[in-house]
């Protein structure tokens, strides 16, 4: 059995792994040291710790996240078929892959409704990758650096699986994830025509959404969105404004074939 955790908190007994009481989805307020001030709607409250004040939403709202990642997604794997985006099957396979283990994890923690997220992160790529094998317009020519960055992610995740310091393991695994954008954001930047910004941009006001319905702000809870909500917001500019090609950058189409 495998003992990773996120914080160094104390710990409880879990029947898969040991969980730190910290990152259990718990309402208990007290044992946080939050105090809760009644807001304006019944919808919207105000916790307080250290001076330090931040708005939550019902946690439900995460389905709003769930449904706007659906509508990314349906425009993304549509363009896909026809052949307008190209997606890298790098980043797309390797985010399927972190989706799902991190949807595994969250689910043995207890973490809530906010985990549906985290499953949409794993769900939507895997289909993206699954549908760009039905048109050969839709590939993008792997190249040298994809595959780099392809196997220094998933060492992380190796990393991640297997080391025991909690703070560390977290690391990884967000900075796994962050080297399967890689290849996709050198591709916004060079070939923005070949993505389309909507599920990125999509995937941004999920990830905001889902970090307004957590009450206990920690760091096993905030990163590994948080970081998901600037790269996207990154991309989905990067191909709506196309800089790249505003500063000079040139790139070949994308080709008709593609490393397996």
């Amino acid at each position: 059995m495998i003992s990773r955790s996120v914080t160094s908190k104390p710990q409880v007994s879990s029947a898969m792994r040991d969980i730190p009481i910290k990152v259990l989805a718990s309402t208990d307020d007290e044992a946080s040291g939050i105090r809760k001030i009644r807001g304006t709607s019944r919808e919207r409250h105000r916790y307080t710790r250290s001076g330090q004040t931040w708005w939550v939403i019902d946690p439900r709202f995460v389905f709003l996240a769930a449904f706007l990642s659906l509508v990314g997604a349906y425009s993304y794997i549509r363009n896909t078929l026809r052949g307008v985006t190209s997606p890298n099957r790098v980043t797309w396979g390797l985010w399927g892959i972190e989706g799902i283990l991190g949807f595994a994890v969250e689910i043995q923690q207890h973490v809530g409704l906010a985990s549906v997220m985290t499953l949409m992160l794993g769900l939507v790529p895997c289909v993206v990758v699954v549908v760009s094998f039905r048109n050969p317009h839709s590939v993008w020519k792997i190249g040298r650096f994809d595959v780099f960055c392809g196997l220094v992610s998933l060492a992380g995740l190796v990393f991640w699986f297997f080391i025991n310091q909690p703070t560390v393991a977290l690391i990884s695994f967000v900075v796994a994830d962050q080297i399967a954008a890689l290849p996709t954001l050198r591709k916004s930047w060079i070939a923005p025509q070949t993505e389309s910004h909507r599920i990125f941009f999509m995937g941004f006001l999920n990830c905001g959404i889902t970090l307004l319905t957590l009450k206990h702000l920690t760091t096993a809870g905030v990163l590994f969105p948080g970081c998901i909500l600037v790269t996207d917001l990154i991309m989905g500019t990067l191909i709506i404004t196309r800089i790249g090609q505003r500063v000079g950058t040139n790139h070949p189409a994308p080709s008709s074939s593609s490393v397996a």
